[in-house]
């Protein structure tokens, strides 16, 4: 059974009815909402500045989106990248700040051993500009 964040209830599309120019099957639409093609285990910081900068531009993409992921993400965002095939350092701490707002933020701190203290290491914000 599929959690709620692995759902693909939000894409259905009517193959007999559909005007979009290209057909989709199933399999595309699954891999089109998936974070990583397979398991990906983050090791320390620089693992997290190479590879989750991407990862976390399709959270904040399927958030736009998917109001159930969203749901879940504001929940426990670790957990939810975890489900998806992500798994942080120990050391990690993720906020999902302004969650309800047009420009959602994703932070990732570093915490090192028993202090209070943390450091920024990646930060992603949803940010919607139009031109003309």
């Amino acid at each position: 059974m599929k959690s709620l964040s692995q759902s693909t209830e939000l894409v259905k599309i009517d193959q007999k009815t559909s005007n979009l120019p290209i057909k989709f099957n199933e399999n595309d639409i699954n891999s089109a909402l998936k974070l990583v093609e397979k398991d990906l285990y983050l090791k320390d910081r620089e693992d997290v500045k190479k590879f989750l900068p991407d990862i976390l531009g399709r959270v904040l993409a399927r958030i736009w989106i998917d109001s159930d992921f969203k749901e879940n993400f504001k929940k426990n965002p670790a957990s939810i990248l975890s489900e998806n095939g992500v798994y942080l350092p120990d050391d990690m701490i993720l906020e999902f700040q302004k969650p309800n707002s047009d420009r959602p933020k994703i932070i990732v701190y570093e915490k090192k051993g028993n202090s209070n203290f943390k450091v920024r290491v990646v930060q992603l914000q949803l940010v919607m500009i139009a031109g003309r």
